[in-house]
């Protein structure tokens, strides 16, 4: 995510309160007999945990606690971890699983701490952190990083060899939640997703097993972790990836009055549909704070130069835009650019999806542009951002993929930003917006994008037709579903 897709509303998007979170936490602990023979409940040997970790145990009342379980999200910031570990070690990661099955503890995993719902916090659970494994190794054209490691110090890694990789664009967001989701960006077109790169990934699963899934071991996780999203099977320490060229890349941004909105959506659905695999441009309906709405476009071309794309999106839209910039950027500079830097600041924001199995008809398309417009009347930050599919994401990559949506047109994503701390009424606005626009689009939507999770919405809609082949790998290596949350598959 980034300036171009959630920035240009605040940022990111995310799901109902932190309270939805309540019911992923402890079970009861293990009672034994006191010496004085009377029910004593045996707690967790937190202390023990602790002497035995490469890396830090914080648990309520330490210092550093409180930014430990902090996520991107601030509407997150009440729900409190019985711990947080911050592994140090892939062995960490499986000292903390093995501790939290002993101890009936739910666990999650966090990387880069997005998520859309705070699913990488838990109250009364444990949080197994794995920002500290983040090392980058590049050799012929294939790239090993670490779970915890985040997009811009990837991309940095890469440019000092000419490489890159297809991802999203939001510089802290880690590579294990993006990659696992599937992952999409501007290069999904010309290269297909992030999990379409995977060669193989080191895994611990529920039993504190260390596996290698990869093409020829563990296949079916393998197929599984490459777009059925993360904390379901495993937590993933480590990703190997194919790398792509970090060449120029041309960019474009239009822009159109509110008037033009649904001749410029129209145009862009053909864009999405015609366009060469060498162009990417999503679409920006913007709520503003006047109560009118902004229209605008961004383009990339892979060729290097972005007029023709620009000028295709134009004609198909059957009106020049008012605003036009056409330029040129190295790779540092277009990761910068989406980014809005090399870091972002912490935003509060709920948001959905909707995948759309085809073009929406011009009913369907004035319904979408009036939710907007009825959310910048009741001075609602919110934004419908449409992204492309097709190209090379619409190809199974060697080995397979979870990821369920081959054949879509694209992504529209339902994004509200929020003052933190969010009021009562300013959280119903938003959930108001989210749920408007699914209405909206019902006929249209094949269900929903997983790295885009919601609260309150089926946890099937993510998964398509995968989802029976899912459920059985989950079964193979999770057959205690160790790994549940209100978000993950069960």
């Amino acid at each position: 995510m980034s300036r171009i897709d959630r920035r240009s509303v605040l940022k990111a998007g995310g799901a109902l309160a932190a309270t939805a979170l309540t019911g992923c936490s402890t079970t009861n602990p293990a009672s034994t007999k006191s010496s004085a023979g009377s029910l004593a409940v045996a707690g967790p040997d937190w202390a023990g945990f602790s002497r035995g970790l490469d890396g830090t145990l914080y648990r309520p009342g330490d210092t550093g606690y409180a930014a430990s379980h902090q996520l991107f999200n601030p509407r997150f910031d009440s729900v409190n971890p019985a711990g947080v570990v911050r592994a140090a070690s892939v062995n960490d990661v499986r000292e903390a699983i093995v501790f939290a099955r002993n101890n009936k503890l739910v666990c999650v995993p966090r990387s880069g701490g997005h998520s859309y719902v705070g699913a990488s916090t838990i109250a009364n659970g444990l949080v197994i952190d794995v920002t500290a494994l983040r090392g980058i190794t590049y050799a012929n054209n294939a790239v090993q990083i670490g779970a915890g490691a985040k997009l811009y110090d990837v991309h940095v890694a890469l440019d000092r060899y000419g490489r890159s990789l297809p991802t999203g664009t939001c510089p802290t967001v880690g590579v294990a939640g993006l990659a696992l989701g599937g992952g999409m960006g501007i290069h999904t077109r010309t290269y297909g997703l992030t999990s379409d790169r995977i060669l193989s990934m080191q895994v611990v699963t529920a039993d504190g097993g260390v596996r290698t899934a990869g093409p020829t071991q563990n296949a079916d996780l393998y197929w599984a972790l490459r777009g059925g999203g993360g904390g379901n099977l495993g937590i993933v320490t480590s990703f190997r990836l194919a790398t792509i060229g970090a060449g120029k890349l041309g960019f474009f941004r239009l822009s159109w009055p509110e008037s033009k909105a649904a001749a410029v959506l129209q145009g862009w659905q053909r864009f999405a549909k015609e366009a060469p695999y060498t162009a990417w441009a999503n679409l920006h309906v913007t709520a503003e704070s006047n109560g009118t709405l902004s229209i605008h476009a961004v383009g990339v071309s892979t060729t290097g130069s972005a007029a023709a794309a620009a000028a295709q999106l134009e004609s198909l839209a059957g009106t020049k835009a008012t605003g036009r910039t056409v330029t040129v950027k190295t790779h540092m500079e277009a990761v910068r650019y989406l980014g809005g830097g090399s870091t972002s600041p912490r935003t509060g924001f709920l948001a959905g999806s909707d995948v759309l199995r085809g073009p929406l008809d011009a009913t369907t398309g004035t319904a979408l542009i009036g939710v907007v417009k009825a959310a910048a009347r009741a001075k609602v930050a919110g934004s419908a951002i449409l992204d492309p599919l097709g190209g090379q994401a619409a190809k199974e990559p060697p080995g397979g993929s979870a990821w369920p949506w081959r054949s879509a047109l694209g992504v529209v994503q339902w994004y509200a930003g929020l003052p933190t701390p969010p009021s009562t009424a300013a959280l119903r606005a938003a959930q108001n917006f989210v749920s408007s626009g699914h209405r909206a689009i019902a006929k249209t939507s094949a269900g929903g994008y997983v790295n885009y999770v919601e609260a309150g919405r089926s946890v099937n809609s993510y998964y398509g037709a995968n989802l029976g082949r899912l459920h059985a790998v989950k079964q193979k290596y999770d057959p205690a579903n160790f790994f549940h949350t209100s978000y993950t598959l069960n």
